[in-house]
């Protein structure tokens, strides 16, 4: 593959040796993976580029054999200083010069390591985003033979991006003032929008795109729907005990510092990260994870951001992301050994609530940055300067989202009305004001842009959610998200598990009626609101409108008024109720968690209602509660570990889910909780054959987890 255009470059660039030759050399491998070798052929030739190669399948080669064969230095741009000496700890451990440039050196070690560049010591420098702020910096490199700028998690350059980083924007400029030289941005995620805002803000010159497949067939992907912290609990500790090495994301400190102390009162052994613990901190968590050290870590979302530990059997979100690329970023930290592993989403659609919080804080109103921008002018001292925390400017700007001050900081540096600076030996930093004479009612601030923002990260939000509700394969969800519109049913995430237990199937035309005249009670009892469908009742009182209900509390509500009121008379309450959970599983219907749980209608399940969508449904069983056992609350908890249970007995015996226990079987366990084989054989498709190889172990799991409860 490398012969003609190795040799051209021979001529072109001075390549000191063949890429081949420099993986041998250098890594000890014979062959590039899948994607490599694509990729390091276009940047040997010297064109600038973006790659898309998802976590674990080997970005960080892709700039690193380049660098080896090119003649000078190759400039790496990293946004964390624990990812910088993890990858520079490891290239020195194979006798590659490489080092780093951040914030935790002085600016005499930065000079010795700039002189070192210009004598040739190094082959790759890892470098801060931050650094490029100060001329000096840029000055410094006027003197280095910089053969190729690579940038890592490239996404962070995009508004539109899932993690963007206000330093990455002078990326573009920069390269311009250290004389354009060849420049390769790599991320493992990122849609369309992203990667046409990366070539955009870099201004690439005639860049070669290569989009690696973003499918990963050894993860297991899984979502459970929970209502309360101790269902999540419940599932942490039965994913450990399975799966014993993994990460547990948390969406804030105060989350992680609450997982952690749940595991420590287990006798659990992990380690926490978060943006509240110091940098010397940071890394040393880092550390200890990577060396092994402990098994388990508790993190926010910056944790494993280029981590290199390939046995982690399994990634939780103890609450869901803010967009599916981070999603699918953090998920793609299981298994880069190739081997299986587990990634399990605990959802609570009340969760999003501190995603929004999030979004607000990303994305200030004009109103706001006008209102921070007025109260900086104020405080300014004779050099125009300002020394305030980010806390402290909230509080005496009146801004209720902390958050939002950092952000319009951002909005005000893009229009160069402030500049903000390092402050030598404080942890904050200082802002500068650029136009002091201007008045905030003044600002021309690019308003439709900022809406468009808000607007993007809201839509993000919404598919995140789409996705927890989808009842197709998570894997194909995914991938046609990403724009690979023919992806493949992954066979292996618990959407594909369920499927092939056998009781999925389309609608007669009488069952198809029968759910259009629940989602319409359903919809008679919502609020359609400017944001789509609001929940006003439960679950339980939307049955029992359906069902006739003359309880006080149908009739107080004058629900007995309603066109749908008594409708599905004819069923059961506890069919109904089983219909219900069957409609919730596959999306037609959903628990706004809150105060109180409020069921409406999902977009989807609008268009079932209208006869405008197909949809299947596992169909709840009519059949009367069988003798001498008692009809319970359904657990959805026990019903998924039970599912787990019914997967790891069909993998070692070799044969299809069903063949274990149908779904309705496993329902009916759940509701029934028999105690012995005695009760469990009077549970309908439960003969003395299956009582005898596989009910033991059921009811096993289930005396236990009563036991616990």
């Amino acid at each position: 593959m490398f012969g003609c255009v190795a040799v051209e470059n021979v001529i072109k660039k001075g390549l000191l040796k063949q890429p081949g030759a420099a993986l041998q050399e250098h890594f000890g491998f014979s062959k590039f993976l899948d994607g490599q070798e694509e990729v390091i052929s276009e940047i040997v030739a010297g064109r600038d580029g973006l790659v898309v190669m998802p976590t674990g399948g080997g970005k960080s080669l892709c700039f690193q054999i380049p660098a080896l064969c090119f003649p000078g230095v190759t400039l790496v741009i990293s946004p964390l200083i624990a990812l910088m000496k993890d990858q520079v700890d490891a290239l020195q451990a194979r006798g590659i010069p490489a080092t780093l440039i951040n914030s935790t050196l002085s600016w005499p070690e930065q000079k010795e390591r700039l002189d070192g560049m210009v004598r040739g010591d190094f082959k790759l420098v890892y470098v801060a985003p931050e650094r490029f702020r100060a001329e000096s910096f840029l000055r410094a490199l006027e003197g280095v033979e910089i053969s190729l700028f690579a940038i890592d998690e490239a996404h962070c350059l995009s508004q539109w991006g899932h993690d963007f980083r206000p330093d990455y924007m002078r990326l573009g400029k920069a390269l311009e003032k250290i004389g354009r030289p060849q420049c390769v941005a790599l991320t493992a995620t990122a849609t369309p929008v992203v990667r046409e805002d990366i070539l955009q803000v870099l201004g690439l010159r005639e860049p070669f795109e290569r989009v690696s497949g973003f499918s990963r067939p050894n993860l297991s992907l899984g979502i459970t729907s929970v209502d309360k912290a101790a269902q999540k609990d419940e599932r942490i500790k039965a994913v450990i005990s399975a799966h014993k090495t993994g990460i547990i994301y948390c969406a804030t400190r105060k989350k992680v510092d609450l997982v952690s102390e749940t595991l420590a009162s287990w006798g659990v052994k992990c380690v926490s990260y978060h943006g509240g613990m110091g940098d010397a901190e940071r890394v040393k968590a880092q550390e200890i994870f990577i060396s092994k050290k402990v098994d388990i870590a508790v993190a926010t979302n910056a944790f494993g951001m280029g981590i290199d530990r390939g046995d982690v059997r399994f990634v939780i979100h103890y609450e869901i992301p803010g967009s599916v690329e981070a999603y699918y970023q953090e998920a793609g930290r299981a298994g880069r050994d190739g081997e299986a592993a587990v990634c399990e989403l605990l959802f609570n659609y009340a969760d999003t609530r501190t995603q929004e919080f999030f979004i607000d804080g990303a994305n200030p109103s004009a109103t706001t940055v006008r209102q921070i921008y007025g109260y900086l002018s104020n405080e300014a001292d004779d050099n125009h300067e300002v020394f305030r925390t980010l806390e402290d400017i909230a509080e005496h700007a009146d801004v209720k989202n902390s958050m939002a001050v950092g952000s319009a900081l951002t909005v005000l540096g893009k229009g160069r009305f402030i500049e903000r600076f390092d402050v030598p030996g404080k942890r904050m930093r200082g802002t500068r004001l650029l136009k002091p004479d201007l008045l905030a009612g003044d600002l021309a601030l690019d308003e439709d842009a900022m809406e468009k923002k808000d607007s993007r990260d809201r839509e993000k939000l919404k598919a995140m959610v789409e996705m927890c509700y989808a009842r197709t394969c998570r894997q194909q969800w995914i991938l046609e998200y990403f724009g690979e519109p023919d992806a493949k049913t992954c066979g292996n995430c618990d959407i594909c598990r369920d499927r092939s237990a056998g009781d999925y199937r389309k609608p007669t035309a009488e069952e198809e009626m029968l759910v259009k005249k629940a989602l319409a009670g359903v919809a008679r009892m919502s609020h359609r609101g400017s944001r789509g469908w609001e929940g006003k009742f439960g679950k339980g009182r939307i049955v029992q409108m359906l069902s006739g209900s003359k309880s006080q509390e149908i009739l107080n509500n004058r629900l007995d008024q309603l066109t749908t009121y008594g409708i599905l008379a004819d069923k059961t309450t506890g069919y109904l109720n089983g219909l219900f959970r069957s409609m919730a599983d596959e999306g037609l219907v959903i628990t706004q968690t809150g105060e109180y749980p409020l069921m409406t209608l999902s977009d989807k399940g609008e268009q079932v209602m209208l006869g405008k969508s197909d949809f299947e449904l596992k169909w709840p069983d009519e059949a009367p509660t069988p003798a001498g056992l008692e009809e319970k609350d359904f657990d959805p908890q026990l019903y998924t570990m039970l599912k787990d249970l019914r997967y790891k007995m069909a993998k070692k015996d070799g044969v299809p889910q069903y063949i274990v226990f149908s779904n309705k079987v496993l329902e009916a366990l759940t509701r029934y909780a028999p105690m012995s084989v005695e009760e469990g054989l009077a549970i309908p498709g439960i003969g003395e054959a299956k009582a005898q190889t596989y009910l033991p172990a059921f009811l096993e799991m289930i005396r236990t987890y009563r036991a616990m409860r």
